[in-house]
């Protein structure tokens, strides 16, 4: 990769590939200029993913995460980026205003640092269409064209289906991750996540070629949420997933179809 990437766009690989392999996988099977753009905002993800776990203070983590709060205002203000080999390249691929709006992206992340349960529906609907939507919106857009509303439905349906096979690990970790964590209210959740899934299908030719390898990412979502809708035990026995074999078929037809 390093005759193909500088020394910065090689780091945000390297970390991505250790850290989450799934989106790694995305991106690789991205063409090359493609990837230039996915591996900083998801080594972005990553490193925004880690920072409200960096301690058991929750002062530290609230420190951690501002780090990278103010990095992007920097951006967002049009001064020159931090030297770091995530903010470095992000400073190449985002424009002022979507390194502003990825504040939000950002922001929603305070919630993994306490303890407290979400207030309500609209509090966990806001933290899964910013954790998981807005960064397709800003990966999308730094593609091609695209419609943010059909973005908004599909990084949904994406942003769900992650937060179910999430729930084991967040409940060890003392956090309270479902409004109703019962049969029912995870089927209810992955039925939204569906309905979301169809109207961003249903709008396909909204999405450019160009901005296509953004949504590469989301290529086991539909799988999974029907998984969780089928069989809600899944999600608390941390079953929820596909084959090594399913999951290259379903990420090989997404490619080579253009189909999402």
């Amino acid at each position: 990769m390093s005759d193909v990437f500088d020394a910065d766009l090689t780091a945000c690989a390297e970390l991505v590939q250790r850290a989450d392999p799934d989106r790694f996988a995305a991106a690789m099977a991205a063409p090359v200029t493609a990837r230039r753009v996915l591996f900083p905002l998801y080594a972005l993800a990553v490193e925004v993913a880690r920072a409200p776990w960096a301690s058991a203070e929750p002062m530290i983590a609230e420190m951690r995460l501002q780090w990278w709060r103010d990095a992007l205002e920097e951006l967002a203000l049009g001064k020159p980026p931090r030297r770091h080999p995530v903010v470095t390249p992000l400073a190449g691929i985002l424009s002022p205003q979507m390194a502003a709006r990825l504040d939000g992206f950002l922001a929603v992340r305070r919630w993994d640092i306490y303890r407290d349960p979400f207030e309500d529906e609209t509090h966990l609907t806001r933290y899964v269409e910013e954790s998981s939507g807005t960064l397709l919106c800003a990966a999308a857009a730094a593609l091609g064209q695209a419609d943010e509303g059909v973005l908004r439905d599909y990084g949904y349906a994406m942003g769900i289906a992650n937060w179910l096979r999430a729930i084991p690990e967040l409940e060890a970790r003392g956090r309270i991750p479902l409004l109703d964590g019962t049969p029912a209210g995870i089927r209810q959740l992955a039925e939204e996540g569906l309905d979301r899934l169809s109207r961003a299908r249903a709008k396909r030719a909204m999405i450019s070629p160009a901005a296509r390898p953004a949504l590469l990412a989301g290529w086991q979502s539909g799988a999974l949420l029907r998984q969780a809708r089928k069989e809600p035990a899944r999600v608390a026995a941390g079953q929820l997933g596909l084959s090594p074999f399913a999951r290259n078929l379903r990420l090989g037809l997404q490619v080579s179809t253009g189909r999402w």
